[in-house]
């Protein structure tokens, strides 16, 4: 009486179905082993062996020989079948304690726990014991019907139908907006273009270097303080603010509520400062009756949500592609299997249709001309062509004898087959494609992990770069005020000097956010 043990081994640089039966077949002649099964998408061979004969260590240095990559996997876990079950007709505490009982006592079961107030219970088993079917049966036979719990196969959490509408949304309310602002903006730097001014904001147009040509209209002051330019620019930037913004303003609140910086808080900073020292500054232009109108930076929201949430929505629209794609691959699962039990000589005595996830390792399966199969195994009985193209890509149909290997998802043309399971459930080749899209679609790049770090030192440092420069301009301005007023264009006599430098520092932090801002767009 022998012991088998079984270890898992985790196997690199398989290609295709044929390294796969390499494998298995030449591990097949070494002593000391007395079965094995290579998962090709999982990459992941599981070995029964003898311990007393050879280790673990020695079967992945046989796997090495053959050219392939492989190291054993530590947590043997891996190989446990999990089972969610709905249990109706518990009724108390007692119920749950003799299903518990009888099912820790079945050969097979790891673990088992069920919750009376939800009717759900969690079962872990060795699917080399023992099965669904079998465990089922059990809670069966102690009074109580049981059912699977319903799987959603329709992928309906990969959908990106919502934010790829609400980020276009975002995009077209920011894009309708931002066109007039950035007229108004060429129109004044084309009409104020002179060398000598090149440098100060396109709506400052001092009475003193009023040129002939000048956009007067622009510049025409409605109320005292607030000038035509300013008053249009501000009417175009607060709907951007409020509905292109709306998004950005909610992640950005829920990133700080957890004290992270993301890059919503570094736009939505941005944009916020910018359009709220543009209005503060336009009442105490007003309040001044200041005859030089206020340098404003309503152009600035629009623009920079312009371009994120263009950023945004193609984003959206791309993982929305590869979301189509995993969802026809779900669909391609078959939903229900033909179980048949073979007498002697392979003679059919009975065939019932289970759900999928029922069928157990080891059952004999029938597929008919035409069906799907249901899991992956090796034909027992028929010969049928099968068309495989769905994971192979192999347009002509593939012969199928007794002891060839079948995938799930993939369809019997002509004959009928019996096959054996030998991966069934989430090791099936079709689940792990689906498991292996999903994973890459959920990771990140590593480039994008460094990217959010990077982003996260990167918003606090902004922040500080321009409360500095506020600081740094204050302090100039107090000291030697003639810098200040060499390069802060519009300044009359009529405000008073503390304002002016004020005004200027804030201007010049300002514009230093502004500024840092679309660099988040380089980042991302």
């Amino acid at each position: 009486s022998e012991t088998i043990s079984k270890c898992y081994v985790q196997v690199t640089g398989m290609t295709c179905a044929s390294c796969v039966a390499n494998i298995e077949r030449n591990l097949r002649r070494e002593d000391g082993i007395h079965s094995i099964l290579v998962a090709l998408m999982a990459g992941k061979a599981e070995v029964r062996y003898n311990p007393a004969i050879i280790h673990p260590s020695a079967i992945a240095e046989l796997i090495r020989e053959l050219g392939f990559g492989a190291t054993v996997m530590e947590n043997c876990g891996e190989g446990d079948g999990i089972l969610e079950l709905v249990v109706r007709g518990m009724t108390c505490a007692s119920c749950v304690h003799k299903i518990e009982s009888t099912l820790m006592k079945t050969n097979g079961v790891l673990y088992c726990s069920v919750a009376l107030a939800t009717n759900k219970a969690h079962i872990k088993y060795d699917p080399e014991a023992v099965g669904p079917r079998d465990v089922i049966q059990v809670i069966k036979d102690l009074g109580f019907t049981t059912s699977l719990v319903k799987k959603d196969r329709s992928a309906s959490h990969l959908d990106h139908k919502q934010e790829i509408r609400q980020w276009k949304r975002s995009f077209v309310v920011s894009f309708v907006f931002c066109i007039p602002v950035m007229g108004l903006m060429i129109y004044m730097m084309m009409m104020n273009g002179h060398p000598s001014d090149a440098h100060t904001h396109p709506n400052t147009s001092s009475e003193e270097r009023e040129a002939p040509h000048s956009s007067m209209v622009l510049d025409y002051q409605l109320l005292p303080g607030l000038s035509v330019m300013n008053f249009l620019s501000f009417l175009l930037c607060v709907p951007v603010q409020v509905f292109g913004g709306w998004h950005f303003y909610i992640q950005a609140y829920r990133a700080l509520k957890h004290r992270t910086a993301n890059m919503d808080v570094l736009v939505v900073l941005a944009t916020s400062i910018a359009f709220l020292y543009s209005f503060v500054i336009l009442l105490v232009a007003m309040a001044e009756r200041a005859k030089v109108n206020p340098v404003t930076f309503f152009d600035t929201p629009p623009m920079l949500f312009v371009f994120i949430s263009l950023g945004r929505w193609l984003e959206h629209v791309a993982k929305g592609k590869t979301s189509e794609a995993l969802a026809r691959l779900i669909s391609l699962q078959a939903t229900e299997a033909t179980i048949v039990t073979l007498g002697p000589d392979n003679v059919l005595l009975s065939e019932e249709q289970v759900d999928v996830e029922l069928v157990q390792r080891g059952d004999i399966v029938r597929v008919v001309p035409g069906g799907k199969f249901p899991v992956d195994g090796c034909v027992v009985e028929g010969h049928s062509m099968v068309d495989e193209s769905l994971i192979t890509g192999e347009a002509m149909p593939v012969t199928k004898n007794p002891g060839n290997t079948v995938i799930a998802g993939s369809i019997n043309q002509n004959g009928s087959l019996l096959i054996s399971a030998t991966h069934v459930g989430a090791d099936t080749t079709l689940s792990q494609i689906v498991k292996l899209v999903e994973e890459a679609q959920t990771s990140k790049a590593p480039i994008q992990q460094f990217a959010d770090k990077l982003s996260g030192y990167f918003v606090p440092f902004i922040v500080a770069v321009s409360v500095v420069t506020l600081l740094a301009w204050i302090i100039i301005g107090f000291v030697d005020f003639e810098i200040v007023e060499k390069y802060f264009l519009g300044y009359s006599s009529s405000i008073s000097m503390a304002e002016v430098i004020i005004r200027f520092a804030f201007q010049a932090s300002i514009t230093v956010l502004c500024i840092a801002c679309p660099c988040s767009l380089g980042l991302a």
